[in-house]
C-alpha cells in the first residue's frame, strides 16, 4: 500500500536520497500510521470495555500513543526537509533523530503507565469477560502491526532513517504485547485462569525494553557515532582509483542528518608531482565523491618524497618496527630532517581506540627500537586514534 501511495502522491519517488522526497515518504508513512493506529485504538477500546481487561485497555492506549508518535515523526521529517538558513547552515536533517528520540520516550512512558496499571489490578483484582469479537479484534491488530512493522522497517532501511526504524521497533513490540494479551485472553476463555494483570506487567516490561533500544539508536547519531564501515570503504575505493594517491588518513565523516553527510580527509601525493596537476586531480576526486555518494568532500594533500631513496629506506625501517610491535599499527606523513649530529624521523602512527599500550609507552618503545638501529635517529611522533 505504501509503495502504491508513493507512486501516486510522491513526485520522483525513486530519488529517496533527496531531502524533499525523504520528507514526502516520512509524511506518507506518518499519515498511514495515524490512520491505522486510530483504527486499532477504537477496536481495542471497544474490546477492552466489553471484556473488562486491563491488558487490552492498556494495549488500546498504547496504539493511541503510537498515533501521537506518527504525528511526531511527520513533524520531524517536515522540519528536517527545511532548507539551510543563517542559524543552521548545514540544514535541519538531525530533526529526524530528535523525532525518533521523542517517539522512544513516548514508548517508555507508555510502558511505565502500563506496568503501574497492571500492579494496581493485581492488588485490586476485577472479573473479566471475553468473546469471539474480542479475540478477532486482537488477531486483526497483530496482522495490522505486522504490516506496519514491515513497511516501516523497509523504509527505515532504504532511507537510513532512525525515526522510521524506531517506529518499526515500536510496531514489533506492539505485536508481541498484543500476542501475549491474546494468549491470556484465550487462556481465560478456555480455563477461567485470569492472568490479565500479570500479562500487563510482562507486556509493559517488553515495551520498556523496546523503548530503551530505540532510544539508543536515535541518541547515538546525535552524540556523534562512528560512521558506517561500508560507507568508509566506498570512500576509500573511490579515492584509490587515482594511481597518484599513495595513501589516505585522517578521514572524518561529519553527519548532519540522513542525506546530509560531509567528509574531510588527507591524502598522500608525490612531492615531485606538478602542483597544478595534483590540485586538479584532488578536485576531480572531490567531485566524484559528491556525485557517487552525495557527500561534499574537503581533501588536504600531504606531499611525500617517494622518489628519495634515503627517505624510503628509513620509512621501511620504521614500518618494520611498527609491525614487530603490533600489526594493527599503521603510519603516515613520514619525512626526515637530516642533520650533522642526528636525524629526525617525523611521522604519525595510528592505533585503535581500544589499545592496551598508552601513547607514551608506544612512543618510548618505537624510539628504543630506532636507537637499536642507529643512535642518531630521533623520532618525532604524533599518535592518532583510528
Amino acid at each position: 500500500m505504501i509503495t502504491l501511495f508513493a507512486r501516486l502522491f510522491i513526485k520522483n519517488y525513486r530519488d529517496k536520497e533527496k531531502p524533499e522526497v525523504r520528507a514526502a515518504y516520512g509524511m506518507l508513512s506518518g499519515g498511514v500510521g495515524i490512520f491505522l493506529n486510530m483504527c486499532l485504538f477504537l477496536g481495542k477500546l471497544f474490546a477492552g470495555l466489553i471484556s473488562g481487561s486491563i491488558a487490552i485497555m492498556a494495549d488500546a492506549f498504547n496504539n493511541l500513543s503510537d498515533a501521537g508518535s506518527s504525528v511526531i515523526t511527520m513533524l520531524g521529517f517536515k522540519i528536517a526537509s527545511a532548507k539551510p538558513d543563517r542559524e543552521h547552515p548545514y540544514g535541519h536533517g538531525r530533526m529526524e533523530y530528535v523525532s525518533g528520540m521523542l517517539v522512544s520516550i513516548l514508548i517508555l512512558l507508555m510502558a511505565v503507565e502500563l506496568i503501574q496499571s497492571s500492579v494496581k489490578k493485581i492488588l485490586n483484582p476485577e472479573p473479566m469477560t471475553t468473546s469471539v469479537v474480542t479475540i478477532v479484534i486482537l488477531i486483526v491488530s497483530i496482522l495490522v502491526k505486522l504490516y506496519m512493522m514491515c513497511y516501516n522497517h523497509f523504509l527505515g532501511k532504504t532511507l537510513q532513517s532512525s525515526a522510521m526504524q524506531a517506529t518499526a521497533k515500536d510496531s514489533l513490540s506492539d505485536m508481541v504485547s498484543t500476542g501475549v494479551v491474546l494468549l491470556c485472553t484465550l487462556l481465560y476463555w478456555l480455563s477461567g485462569i485470569n492472568l490479565d494483570a500479570y500479562c500487563g506487567i510482562l507486556v509493559g516490561l517488553f515495551i520498556f525494553y523496546t523503548g530503551v533500544t530505540a532510544l539508543i539508536d536515535t541518541v547515538n547519531p546525535l552524540l556523534g557515532q562512528a560512521p558506517d564501515p561500508d560507507f568508509v570503504k566506498r570512500i576509500k575505493e573511490i579515492i584509490e582509483r587515482e594511481p597518484d594517491i599513495l595513501g589516505i588518513h585522517d578521514l572524518v565523516v561529519h553527519d548532519y542528518g540522513p542525506g546530509r553527510v560531509m567528509v574531510s580527509l588527507h591524502v598522500e601525493v608525490p612531492a615531485s608531482g606538478d602542483m597544478l596537476e595534483t590540485h586538479d586531480m584532488i578536485d576531480n576526486v572531490e567531485r566524484t565523491l559528491e556525485e557517487e555518494l552525495g557527500c561534499p568532500a574537503t581533501i588536504h594533500m600531504d606531499p611525500i618524497a617517494n622518489d628519495d631513496e634515503r627517505t624510503q629506506e628509513l620509512r621501511e625501517t620504521v614500518s618494520n618496527i611498527l609491525q614487530e610491535i603490533d600489526s594493527v599499527i599503521t603510519m603516515h606523513d613520514f619525512r626526515i630532517v637530516p642533520g650533522q649530529t642526528h636525524t629526525n624521523l617525523i611521522f604519525d602512527v595510528v592505533i585503535p581506540f581500544q589499545y592496551d599500550m598508552s601513547k607514551e609507552e608506544l612512543i618510548e618503545q618505537i624510539q628504543s627500537e630506532l636507537w637499536k638501529r642507529n643512535e642518531q635517529f630521533y623520532a618525532v611522533i604524533t599518535v592518532d586514534r583510528d
